[in-house]
């Protein structure tokens, strides 16, 4: 398996935790991602150290608590593939969270270097932008959960849902120089699920050198890192794909550079 792809382990640890990455792990410096799952009744509490924290209920319904508030009963997709927004938490650093789940619950936690710039706040799914990008077999469905017009210190989020047979993260894209206001280096992470289980994406990780050049079959429940380059993904007919990106750089700003090779397809045809 490439080593792009983290996948999830056999069980759960004591925490829950199913798939996790962080900046060692990865080789980079920002983005730390993990993804826990509790059954009901089952309690989940951490301190944020350094790191600003958003929590995204992926699936299931939770209690969340911090140190200067709580939410009770937030969650409302069972899947998802319901294609509703979810429920999320911005928690800052030298903060804490817990949670308590009351259905068996899937969370992602999706950290960076935090600066105690922000309280923790919820962000309901009315909160979440939503838009259809691109056309024709090029379109999905976004949800803006933490873009850069929303406070945050280093966390950018966002889920995209690509239906079978469309392709996303298209034309191809990267962000891999610093280099404002041209283009932005953000490190970012695609958390997969694919509807029906046993299907599969694909994703391409590639430089304009080719010395990163892989294509990449990602399963439901894997993890794809993205350290640099270009970063397409298709899904193939009869299997639509989900996917929650999270990024973060030395600047909160997502400034990208289309592949010039494809660029020409972000102008939409006449009809």
């Amino acid at each position: 398996m490439s080593k792009l792809i983290v996948g999830p382990a056999l069980t759960p640890d004591q925490e829950g935790v199913v798939l996790s990455v962080t900046p060692a792990s990865a080789g980079w410096t920002y983005v730390g991602f993990q993804v826990v799952k509790l059954k009901e009744g089952e309690t989940l509490r951490r301190d944020t150290g350094s790191q600003e924290v958003c929590l995204v209920l992926l699936s299931g319904r939770a209690d969340v608590a911090t140190k200067g508030a709580a939410w009770r009963g937030i969650g409302q997709r069972m899947s998802v593939f319901d294609k509703t927004p979810p429920y999320s938490v911005y928690v800052p650093n030298e903060d804490w969270y817990g949670v308590r789940a009351l259905t068996d619950v899937e969370i992602a936690v999706c950290a960076a270097p935090g600066r105690g710039t922000h309280a923790a706040r919820l962000i309901a799914p009315a909160q979440v932008g939503v838009e259809t990008r691109g056309y024709g077999n090029l379109e999905r469905l976004i949800h803006n959960i933490l873009p850069e017009e929303e406070p945050a210190d280093s966390l950018l989020v966002v889920e995209v849902f690509t239906p079978n047979g469309h392709w996303s993260s298209y034309p191809p894209h990267k962000h891999d120089r610093d280099d404002l206001p041209n283009e932005s280096l953000l490190e970012e992470t695609y958390y997969y699920h694919v509807e029906p289980k046993q299907g599969f994406a694909l994703q391409r990780v590639y430089t304009d050198d080719r010395s990163l050049d892989e294509t990449l079959v990602v399963r439901d429940g894997q993890t794809v890192l993205v350290p640099e380059g270009y970063h397409p993904v298709c899904a193939p007919p009869g299997y639509d794909v989900y996917y929650l990106n999270v990024m973060a750089g030395p600047t909160r700003t997502w400034k990208f550079h289309n592949d010039p090779d494809h660029a020409w397809l972000m102008a939409k045809p006449s009809e």
